[in-house]
């Protein structure tokens, strides 16, 4: 989904997408909320006032996938006939954002994705009770439902370390990826910070610019919050092949700059000085809350609490995607879930359930993907899926030559399962395994002698339980 539509129009600099026609009245159904909390209706009235969007029913606070989603959902149930505005910092239209450390950021020769251009103007302030929001040029907007799905916001090195430094980079939107392509195409050392999604999906695409590349991280091995430590050998091994340089377990001290200002090396706690001329950070990301606090925060796992129709505490204000600390329903408990499949599902619940009597609560798999090496010449393209919960003992199937399956399994039921190199039918059974939580004989499972006899026997349990 590279944009929503190909009717947004430029008006007065600010990133509102707000299409022309009269705003309705509609009032809001509630359902059950989460204990102690509770949930009114709120009607939303027309007044003559100078808003800049012209008094919008919906507002969207937001500009990643969730937004567009969410956006598309309401067109789709044909309420975008002058009642909903998107209100994004960014300068473009809602976008796909895995794309911008896969395709993205591949080098020219290796036909890199590209996005079309809008404008921008994020919302600084929100008075509840007046509903309205303030946007960084002073518009005033108004709103009777409000839709946050401003995402998160890439975690950062401290200034006082050399976290700003010119050639110092993180990724979180088009821009920052822009930005990166440019050092790229004069780059000769590179430095990446983080071995999670970032890390090896960043070094994945430097690859392909033929770049002098260290992935530098404190865990003992890449993705460690998913990959078991066998799993995880079997990718350095991969991108070791590729001429990526891994340092693990080690901590950064600073970032140094050279005579001309810019970036020139790292520096390690032991003294140790790696030089680099690119340095990309991929060490996470914080939900972007500001300025919603007041709408209610979990503690917890971060992000705005909601229930399970994205319902906040708060009449008329719903939140989505990454910021959205929701009912994980399946695991009986809270969560926060940064990826693309969650931002566009959410929104979709989220939008039915606002403009429809539908109840049912949102009933998410957790799922996790990558696709790496995937551009013009690669001699090998790695495509994993994981579904589910990656809790309890792990059985892995497979050389990685080209197949690999890891299960986790707990209380002897199956709770989540990755692939990497499956086919299409295979990828089709994990959600399955994964929500079905069969009953696995885990000594068959050992037995297999292949990943798809490994499958097999696991689809086999599943059928039995049924």
């Amino acid at each position: 989904m590279a944009n929503i539509s190909n009717s947004m129009s430029l008006k007065h600099g600010l990133s509102l997408w707000c299409p022309h026609s009269s705003s309705l009245n509609r009032v809001h159904h509630s359902s059950s909320l989460p204990s102690g909390v509770r949930f009114q209706s709120r009607r939303y009235v027309v007044a003559s006032s100078a808003f800049a969007n012209e008094n919008r029913e919906f507002v969207i606070v937001g500009g990643g996938n969730a937004a567009g989603y969410a956006a598309r959902t309401f067109v789709e149930h044909g309420m975008a006939d002058g009642r909903l505005c998107i209100v994004s910092k960014e300068a473009y239209a809602p976008y796909e954002r895995p794309a911008l450390t896969k395709g993205y950021l591949f080098p020219p020769d290796k036909k890199p994705a590209r996005l079309p251009m809008l404008y921008e103007d994020p919302v600084t302030g929100i008075d509840i009770e007046k509903q309205t929001l303030t946007t960084n040029s002073g518009k005033l907007l108004k709103y009777g439902s409000l839709v946050v799905a401003t995402g998160c916001t890439a975690s950062r090195f401290p200034e006082k370390i050399g976290g700003n430094l010119p050639g110092v980079h993180y990724i979180r939107d088009v821009a920052d990826a822009d930005s990166l392509i440019s050092s790229l195409e004069k780059a000769r050392k590179v430095v990446i910070v983080g071995g999670g999604y970032i890390g090896m999906e960043v070094a994945a695409a430097t690859v392909g610019w033929k770049l002098d590349t260290t992935v530098i991280f404190p865990e003992n091995h890449l993705l460690q919050r998913l990959f078991t430590p066998s799993l995880a050998q079997r990718y350095e091994e991969l991108y070791k092949e590729n001429g990526v340089k891994f340092l693990k377990g080690a901590s950064i001290k600073n970032l140094e700059a050279g005579s001309d200002g810019r970036v020139a090396a790292v520096k390690l706690e032991d003294g140790s000085t790696i030089d680099a001329d690119t340095i990309i950070i991929g060490i996470g990301a914080k939900p972007a809350v500001s300025p919603f606090e007041r709408v209610g925060l979990n503690s917890a796992v971060g992000g705005i609490q909601v229930d399970g129709q994205f319902r906040t505490a708060l009449p008329g204000i719903f939140a989505i995607g990454d910021v959205a600390a929701f009912p994980l329903k399946i695991y009986d408990r809270m969560a926060r879930v940064e990826h693309v499949d969650h931002a566009r599902r959410s929104a979709q619940h989220c939008v039915k359930a606002l403009l429809s009597a539908h109840t049912h609560t949102y009933d998410y798999l957790p799922y996790f993907y990558s696709r790496v090496f995937e551009y013009e010449g690669s001699p090998r393209k790695v495509w994993w899926q994981f579904f589910g919960d990656n809790v309890g003992e792990t059985i892995e199937i497979g050389n990685f030559d080209p197949k690999i399956a890891t299960f986790w399994i707990d209380s002897g039921k199956l709770k989540g399962v990755l692939l990497e190199s499956g086919s299409p039918e295979e990828f089709q059974l994990l959600p399955k395994l994964a929500r079905g939580q069969p009953f696995v004989d885990k000594a068959r499972l050992q037995q297999a002698s292949s990943v798809e006899e490994a499958l097999e026997i696991a689809q086999t349990c599943l059928q039995a339980a049924v």
